[in-house]
C-alpha cells in the first residue's frame, strides 16, 4: 500500500496523541478520515472542529465499505466489537507504527527513543526546525503550547521528526537519518517480558540508523546493556567525549549551561525556558541532533531558548502568593524523581502536594515498591484511581494497595472523581496534579478553586 492509495481512512482509537496526529496529517493530503475513541477529549473535539468525525460507541454504520485502510493502535482490544465489521467488510488494516513509518521512512528523519524524554525531544526538535524555516513534517506526543498541535505539514519537506515508540516494539518500523536515545529504563514489562528483551530491543532500533547518520546516546544509560553500532555519539552532562552539557546553573529561576563538543565550547550560556536538569539533557538531544545534521550552533541554540513547551509537561496552571499548580505526565518513577527534583530547585522549602494517578495495574504492580519510594519523598501524597488503559483489572492491584506501601504518614487516598473538590484554599506551596491517564480532565476545576477571589 502507498500513500497515494488512500483516499479514506478509518482510525479505531483515534484520539491518542500519536493516532490523532496521524489523522490530522492524512486530513491535511485531502484523505476523507474518521474514528473512533471511547473517550471525549478537548483534542477529539478539536479533530471533530479540524472536519474529521470521531464517535465514541461502537458504530458499524460508521465504517464504510470503501474505506481503504483501517489504521489502529495495540491500545484497542481485540474483542472491541467493531472488529467484526472490519473483518466482514475485508478492509486492509495497519498498525499506526507502520503508518508513521509508512509518512517519514522516504525522508531524512529524527527519531527520538527512550522510557523518558521522547516528547519533550521531539517538540524541540520541531520547534527549531520550525524556527529556522525548514521544511519538514512533525508527529510530537504532545500538543505544543505555542502552536497547539501535535503535527507539522510543511510542503517540500525533506526532514521529518517522530517519535520512536518502545511499546509493542513499534520503533522498529522507523530507519531514522538520526536517532536519539534518551533513556532505558525498564517499562512496558507485560510486552518484554524482561528488562534484557527490552534493552534488546533498544539496540536493534539503533541498528536500523543509517549509516550515513548518526545515533545519540544519553551517558545516563549504562551502554553495557546496549549493542551499539559504529557511529554512535553520545551526550549528557559533564560529557567528556561528545555533546556536553557543563556549568549548569540557575539563574532568575531559569536553568543555564554551556554545550561543549568534546571540549571544544559551542555556545554560552543556553538559559532553556522550561526547568529541571532532565530538561537540560533533553535540549542538548535536540542540539546535538540539529548540529549534526548541519545546521548552525548558535541559531539552534537560540531556537530552544525560545521552546515554548507541551502541554502537560510540567505546565504551570495557576500561581497565587500562596500556592503554585503544575501538571505533569509522569507516569514512571524515574520520570516522578526527576519531577520532585526540579520542584525542589524552583520551589526550595515549599511543601509540595502531589496528587497522583497511576496509569495501567501492569506498571504499579511492576513498579509499586519504587513509586511507593518516590511518592513517600513528597510532604503530602494523594493517590488516586488507577487508569486502566487497554488493561482489565488486576485482582488486588489498587490505589489502597499502593497507598499502603508509602511510609509517608501524610499520604492519603482521594477517589478520582473526588479530585475536583479537592479544598485548595487549604494547601500551601506547590501543587501537582501528576499521571497519563485522564487526571488532566480536572485541572480547570482545580485551577478555578486555586484562583477564584
Amino acid at each position: 500500500m502507498q500513500l497515494t492509495d488512500i483516499k479514506t481512512a478509518y482510525f479505531l482509537g483515534i484520539g491518542g496523541i500519536g493516532m490523532s496526529a496521524l489523522a490530522r496529517y492524512l486530513h491535511s493530503k485531502g484523505i476523507n478520515v474518521s474514528g473512533y475513541d471511547k473517550t471525549k477529549t478537548p483534542l477529539t473535539e478539536a479533530l471533530v472542529t479540524e472536519g474529521i468525525p470521531v464517535h465514541y460507541q461502537a458504530d458499524f454504520s460508521a465504517i464504510s465499505a470503501t474505506t481503504d485502510v483501517v489504521v489502529y493502535t495495540p491500545a484497542i482490544p481485540s474483542d472491541f466489537q467493531e472488529w467484526e465489521q472490519i473483518r466482514n467488510l475485508e478492509l486492509p488494516t495497519i498498525k499506526r507504527s507502520a503508518m508513521l513509518a509508512m509518512v517519514v521512512n522516504s525522508l531524512q528523519a529524527f527519531a527520538v527513543a527512550g522510557t523518558h524524554g521522547k516528547t519533550t525531544v521531539s517538540a524541540m526538535l520541531a520547534h527549531c526546525l520550525s524556527e529556522l524555516h525548514e521544511p519538514f513534517l512533525g508527529f510530537v506526543g504532545g500538543v505544543l503550547s505555542k502552536y497547539n498541535t501535535n503535527v507539522f505539514v510543511n510542503t517540500g519537506a525533506t526532514w521529518a521528526v517522530a517519535e520512536a515508540d518502545e511499546y509493542d516494539r513499534s520503533f522498529l518500523t522507523l530507519k531514522p537519518y538520526i536517532s536519539i536515545i534518551n533513556a532505558v529504563d525498564a517499562d512496558h514489562l507485560d510486552i518484554y517480558g524482561s528488562s534484557t528483551a527490552l534493552e534488546d530491543s533498544f539496540s536493534e532500533f539503533a541498528f536500523q540508523t543509517s549509516t550515513k547518520g548518526k545515533v545519540l546516546v544519553c551517558t545516563d544509560i549504562n551502554s553495557s546493556i546496549l549493542k551499539l553500532p559504529s557511529n554512535t555519539l553520545f551526550f549528557g552532562i559533564d560529557n567528556k567525549n561528545g555533546y556536553s552539557a557543563n556549568n549548569i546553573r540557575i539563574e532568575n529561576e531559569h536553568f543555564v549551561f554551556d554545550i561543549l563538543l568534546s571540549g571544544n565550547k559551542l555556545y554560552s550560556a543556553l538559559t532553556m525556558p522550561v526547568a529541571g536538569r532532565h530538561n537540560v539533557k533533553n535540549a542538548l538531544a535536540a542540539f546535538a541532533a540539529l548540529h549534526l545534521a548541519g545546521f548552525n550552533a548558535d541559531q539552534v541554540a537560540q531556537a530552544i531558548q525560545s521552546y515554548p513547551g507541551v502541554k502537560r509537561r510540567l505546565e504551570l496552571i495557576a500561581k497565587t502568593n500562596e500556592l503554585v499548580y503544575y501538571d505533569d505526565y509522569a507516569h514512571h518513577p524515574a520520570e516522578i524523581a526527576a519531577l520532585l527534583e526540579t520542584i525542589r530547585s524552583l520551589h526550595p522549602g515549599k511543601p509540595i502536594t502531589a496528587i497522583f494517578q497511576p496509569h495501567l495495574f501492569s506498571r504499579t504492580r511492576d513498579f509499586g515498591v519504587e513509586f511507593a519510594d518516590i511518592l513517600s519523598k513528597f510532604d503530602y501524597p494523594i493517590i488516586t484511581d488507577i487508569y486502566p488503559a487497554r488493561e482489565k483489572p488486576i485482582p488486588g492491584i489498587d490505589a489502597q494497595w499502593l497507598l499502603a506501601q508509602i511510609i509517608n504518614p501524610q499520604k492519603k487516598h482521594l477517589r478520582f472523581e473526588n479530585i475536583g473538590n479537592l479544598d485548595t484554599q487549604n494547601i500551601k506551596g506547590v501543587l501537582l496534579s501528576i499521571g497519563a491517564g485522564d487526571i488532566d480532565t480536572h485541572i480547570e476545576t482545580l485551577k478555578n478553586r486555586i484562583l477564584k477571589p
